[in-house]
């Protein structure tokens, strides 16, 4: 939760990990098979959802004796407060639809739109898929690894170590300047007119401050001084965590690295505006927390095009 006091997208609470029943045989298979228990597949960080009748948007689930048979890809998610267990399972591709408003989605397409709960249900599931995809082998003898612990561990075989689901720490900062003008960059691979905060991964031996010193000036040429901490958001795209911050900029002069930002710019906050409302400038994702720095900084919800 951020100042504004709403839950960012994607990072909100209501379930309970259950950690310590992922090495429990027994007691997974017993909540597998349980009437209560629900299941969703997951394929390519994608998921069925379905439209509801009073415009909101689901997950597709189904008790687990619906599910497509597979034990070795099966990732135990947790248990609600009313004591529903939840896993997901990934497979080559999404089960064929049976309902027209079923339909495949990203995380960055329904992860607003989801309930609390289901969203983080999504955001477990995708990142685990990610990892696991990418981390087949040992990374110390090269040896094909196993699944194990409902999915949260690749177990060797050959030489035994354990390998464990990754996260990278990675900073996202909105600066200011002395006039409280916002510095907002286009990285080189986005449209034109994409403008976000700019954001970049915490290196070996540094920290979440140093890094956000460190990436701006690199980025943008600008140097920064003071940096608070907003609020953090899983962002399995494929295994980060972004840590907000708002900072403050000692010098103003900008001079872009070319490589990473292709163009960076100063607005206050009728420049902003302006520029959102003549579609001369496209805001960020609104599940992201690039827009909640933006909010925070803007002092209300973003304009629209």
């Amino acid at each position: 939760m951020d100042p504004t006091g709403r839950p960012l997208a994607l990072a909100q609470a209501g379930l309970d990990r259950a950690a310590h029943h992922r090495l429990d045989e027994a007691w997974l298979a017993a909540a597998w098979s349980h009437p209560t228990t629900r299941v969703f597949v997951v394929s390519g960080g994608q998921v069925l959802v379905e439209d509801t009748d009073d415009g909101g948007t689901r997950l597709v689930m189904t008790p687990s004796f619906d599910a497509p048979p597979t034990e070795a890809h099966r990732y135990f998610l947790g248990i609600d407060e009313d004591g529903v267990r939840y896993f997901a399972l990934q497979k080559d591709a999404l089960p064929g639809r049976i309902d027209a408003d079923e339909r495949p989605a990203g995380l960055r397409e329904v992860g607003g739109l989801l309930p609390p709960l289901e969203a983080s249900l999504m955001v477990h599931a995708v990142a685990l898929e990610n990892w696991q995809r990418m981390h087949r082998f040992c990374s110390r003898c090269g040896e094909r690894t196993v699944i194990a612990a409902a999915g949260h561990i690749r177990r060797c075989p050959a030489c035994g170590a354990e390998h464990y689901p990754r996260t990278d720490p990675a900073v996202i900062m909105l600066v200011t300047d002395a006039e409280d003008r916002a510095l907002l960059g286009r990285q080189v691979h986005w449209p034109e007119g994409r403008f976000s905060t700019l954001a970049g991964f915490v290196e070996p031996g540094e920290s979440i401050e140093q890094a956000v010193v460190r990436e701006v000036a690199e980025e943008a040429g600008v140097t920064v001084g003071s940096v608070s901490y907003v609020a953090s958001q899983p962002w399995p795209f494929p295994s980060s965590l972004m840590l907000g911050f708002m900072a403050r900029a000692t010098s103003s002069e900008i001079e872009v690295d070319g490589d990473e930002i292709h163009e960076a710019r100063w607005f206050s906050r009728d420049d902003y505006r302006k520029a959102i409302e003549a579609g001369e400038v496209l805001a960020p994702y609104g599940i992201s927390i690039a827009a909640r720095l933006i909010e925070l900084w803007y002092g209300e919800p973003l304009p629209s095009a």
